[in-house]
């Protein structure tokens, strides 16, 4: 059993709390919402704390999920921040979709006071989460990373180690970019289908045996043909990871044209007041452009 701490409950972090509870684990929480701590802490018996700094005091390992870099710095380097109550010798792991910079700058303060650090994005969404079926891509030191992969393993199905401190924050951009690649083509083969006056159902049932096949059609079709919106990554959170992923192109000289022109097309389905819809509504502007 670990003494540990979580920051951050939302709809990814208050699962994840969860499992490390069920999985034996002494867990604290603290969340900017204080009713959502101490809603969790009811349901699953565990503490919470008013600030970061006194969830993380005295903990063998601190995670962190919150929504960007402003949010990572906020919780982890101000005054009361997590590495202002970690003691030394104690592990920070950063579950945040943020920027390889932001890693490497926490990575930076965490050494200055004998603080591990793993940079370790994830994806599986709300349902993987919950499921504890989540994949972790981690960036940091083997010895660090060695001694935190036991815990994770509580709520994910898959941990890897992908290099130093950043690589989990570059794995991830990749992981996006190759969602946004798959929804856009998913949206128009549907869009195509309906089009065409085929029967989508019985189309993809047909496709997703063969080469087509993908998480995105095995999961999201039904509700994309039926024009529902509501079930998995919000836009405003995608575009947040598509523009991070595109500055680092930029950086490192990668051409990502398909990633920014899906970006421009969530551009537009905000415009249609989509902003909380999922990935999947790319469909949703290609048929009002039908209509």
């Amino acid at each position: 059993m670990a003494k540990v701490a979580f920051i951050g409950l939302g709809v990814m972090g208050y699962p994840m709390a969860g499992h490390l509870v069920k999985n034996g684990h002494d867990v604290t929480v603290y969340n900017r919402t204080e009713s959502k701590a101490r809603a969790w802490s009811e349901e699953f018996s565990g503490q919470y704390c008013s600030t970061p700094k006194a969830a993380a005091e005295g903990q063998d390992i601190v995670f962190v999920c919150v929504g960007n870099d402003d949010d990572l710095r906020q919780v982890i380097l101000e005054a009361n921040g997590v590495l202002a109550g970690m003691k030394p010798g104690a592990i920070l792991v950063d579950h945040t979709t943020a920027s390889a910079d932001v890693a490497r700058e926490i990575a930076v303060a965490a050494s200055e006071v004998e603080i591990g650090f793993i940079d370790a994005p994830v994806s599986g969404g709300q349902a993987g989460a919950e499921n504890g079926m989540l994949t972790v891509m981690a960036g940091g030191a083997v010895v660090t990373f060695d001694k935190v992969k036991a815990v994770i393993d509580s709520y994910a199905r898959c941990v890897e180690l992908l290099g130093d401190v950043g690589a989990g924050q570059l794995t991830k951009m990749v992981n996006q970019i190759c969602i946004a690649g798959v929804v856009q083509g998913l949206a128009e083969g549907l869009h195509f289908a309906r089009s065409a006056g085929l029967d989508g159902e019985k189309v993809v049932e047909v496709i997703s045996k063969g080469a087509a096949q993908s998480w995105q059609m095995e999961n999201r079709y039904q509700t994309m043909w039926q024009g529902e919106y509501d079930f998995g990554f919000a836009i405003d959170w995608m575009r947040k990871d598509l523009g991070i992923a595109l500055e680092e192109a930029r950086r490192n000289g990668s051409h990502l044209p398909l990633t920014a022109l899906v970006d421009q097309f969530y551009s537009e389905v905000q415009g249609m007041g989509g902003n909380r819809w999922d990935t999947s509504s790319l469909l949703a502007k290609l048929e009002k452009n039908r209509c």
